[in-house]
C-alpha cells in the first residue's frame, strides 16, 4: 500500500511566542496587571505556561481563587499595560514577515488562531500593515479558546477545506492539543513559550528553530 502525504493548503499560525516576540512582553504586563491589583504576583514561570489561552482562562489558571472583580480588574489593566504603558519590544521573529509572504506568493492560505482579544489582533495586524496576508483568523473572545478545537474548526468549516489539508503552527501545548483535537497536523517552534520537549507529546510533523524551515518542508511534502 503506497503512503498518501498530507496536500496541505492552508497554514494555522498561533500569533504570540509563535510569529511575534511577545513574550517577554506579556510577562511584564501581567505582573503588572496583578500588582495593580494588590494580588501576588505570579512567576514569568507561571505566565509563560498560561501563553496562549484566553485571557480570563488565563488568570483563572494564575489564580484559582480569584473573585470576579478581580479578574475583570486585571483584565483591564493588563490591556491597559500591553497597549499604552509598558514599553517592552515585541518585535516580529526573524524571518517571519518574508516566510509570511513566501507562503501566500506560493499558493498556500494564511489564518491566525490566537488568544489574542479580536480588538489586539486587529490592532497588531493594522500596526503592521499584515491585515490583507491572512485570509482567516479566530480570537480567544469569539469562540471557544485554546485548548478547545473551535477556532481550527470555523476556520477550516469557513475555508471549505478538510483537516488533512491544514497544519498548525505553535509555540504552546495548547496550540498542540487544539490542532490535534481537530485533527490537524502539529508544526512545532522551539523558541516560544513553552519548552520543545513539551510540544513533543503531540507528535509534531515538524520541529523548527526559525519560521523559514517551513516552506522547503512543505515543498518536499509536496514532491
Amino acid at each position: 500500500m503506497s503512503i498518501i502525504l498530507p496536500s496541505y493548503k492552508i497554514i494555522i499560525f498561533d500569533w504570540d511566542g509563535t510569529v511575534m516576540d511577545s513574550v517577554s512582553k506579556i510577562v511584564v504586563c501581567m505582573q503588572a496587571a496583578f500588582s495593580d491589583a494588590c494580588l501576588t504576583i505570579p512567576s514569568p514561570e507561571a505566565i509563560r505556561d498560561i501563553i496562549g489561552l484566553g485571557l480570563s482562562d488565563a488568570i483563572f489558571q494564575l489564580h484559582p481563587d480569584i473573585h470576579k472583580k478581580h479578574l475583570d480588574m486585571i483584565a483591564d489593566r493588563y490591556s491597559h499595560h500591553y497597549v499604552h504603558q509598558d514599553n517592552t519590544a515585541a518585535p516580529l521573529f526573524p524571518e517571519a514577515a518574508k516566510t509570511l509572504d513566501d507562503l501566500r506568493q506560493n499558493g498556500y492560505e494564511l489564518a491566525i488562531a490566537t488568544g489574542k482579544s479580536r480588538k489586539g489582533l486587529d490592532r497588531v495586524l493594522s500596526e503592521l500593515e499584515m491585515q490583507d496576508l491572512f485570509t482567516f483568523t479566530r480570537c480567544a473572545d469569539e469562540t471557544n479558546p485554546k485548548p478547545h478545537p473551535a477556532m481550527v474548526e470555523e476556520i477550516l468549516k469557513e475555508s471549505g477545506l478538510r483537516s488533512n489539508q491544514a497544519v498548525v503552527v505553535g509555540d504552546t501545548e495548547h496550540d498542540m492539543a487544539m490542532a490535534k483535537s481537530a485533527l490537524v497536523d502539529r508544526i512545532a517552534v522551539s523558541y516560544g513559550a513553552h519548552h520543545i520537549d513539551r510540544l513533543k507529546a503531540y507528535d509534531p510533523v515538524l520541529l523548527i528553530d526559525s519560521l523559514d524551515e517551513i516552506l522547503p518542508w512543505l515543498d518536499e511534502t509536496s514532491l
